[in-house]
């Protein structure tokens, strides 16, 4: 399945203090972080990374300009190898990671440990729009152990935009995803200290907010208040994100295009079909020898 369900629970709502100091997103993303695991078999520990890679895409391309696009990449160290997450400013999002059968024991208090698994490494968010003549990249080192904390340094230090994320999920005993949600406060041009201030201690003083998810004592609404406390927010806005794979045959057949010559003539000549597996939401392709019959020269 390559497009999130239409019946997705999933929402994304968003407001802006009345003074204008800080915008606040909230994401309850269960549905599509629960998709984009389905994709094939994945552990307790991957599905924690890649789920918190997903959220943190989501909230970081959600401000941009219409048409952009965010890529992070979390280049750790850690048993899971690289995670990637990819979403757009329509909300649409994607992602993958190196091992995902990989699983480590969970921590002392039960949950799984996705800082051991990402590890120390490098973190680089690419974005891109079609009217720029090249993408730009920013990497910071990923020193935190943890996801959350590694992409507010990398907003504070590469785009100059103090901010506090979180990224939450609870998973069953088997690894299924019961319930995904993050948050982003950023402060804006000529913001009041006193309501970065009430609202750095809301952030502060949140439980483990996903749990709050599972077992209905909040939604979206519900986060949104508790971030914002005593802190007037204007109108709240709200927008529907989803797990898209714009992947399709005829990129399958282009991925092989980078095959040396003689191994694309020698599939050729084998007469048999090449299966290329996407990625990022597991949809097989088989390519057949007359559709590389094109990548060869005569």
């Amino acid at each position: 399945m390559k497009q999130g369900s239409q019946s997705s629970r999933d929402i994304l709502g968003r407001a802006v203090s009345q003074d204008g100091s800080a915008s606040v997103m909230v994401v309850v993303a269960t549905d599509l972080v629960a998709e984009a695991v389905a994709t094939r078999p994945t552990s307790v520990t991957a599905a924690g990374a890649l789920g918190r890679a997903l959220m943190g895409a989501l909230l970081m391309a959600a401000s941009k300009k219409s048409g952009e696009t965010i890529q992070i990449q979390l280049r750790g160290k850690g048993p899971l190898g690289t995670v990637t997450a990819i979403a757009d400013s329509e909300l649409r999002v994607r992602g993958t990671l190196a091992h995902r059968d990989t699983d480590l024991p969970l921590r002392t208090d039960g949950r799984p440990d996705v800082s051991q698994g990402v590890g120390r490494g490098v973190l680089g968010i690419v974005r891109h729009h079609p009217s720029w003549k090249e993408p730009y990249s920013g990497f910071v080192p990923m020193t935190m152990r943890d996801i959350a904390k590694d992409l507010t340094r990398y907003l504070m230090e590469s785009e100059q935009a103090p901010s506090a994320l979180g990224l939450s999920m609870v998973e069953g005993d088997g690894g299924e995803v019961l319930a995904a949600a993050a948050f982003l406060v950023q402060a804006l041009p000529g913001s009041d200290d006193a309501t970065l201030a009430e609202l750095e201690a809301n952030v502060k003083a949140l439980p483990e907010f996903a749990s709050l998810i599972a077992d209905g004592s909040a939604d979206v609404d519900g986060l949104l208040d508790r971030i914002a406390g005593d802190v007037a927010m204007g109108e709240r806005s709200y927008d529907t994100p989803a797990f898209h794979c714009p992947c399709s045959r005829e990129r399958a057949s282009r991925s092989l295009q980078l095959l040396e010559a003689e191994e694309l003539r020698e599939l050729i000549a084998s007469g048999q079909s090449q299966e290329v597996e996407c990625q990022f939401c597991g949809v097989a392709y088989d390519i057949g020898p007359d559709e590389l019959l094109v990548f060869v020269e005569p």
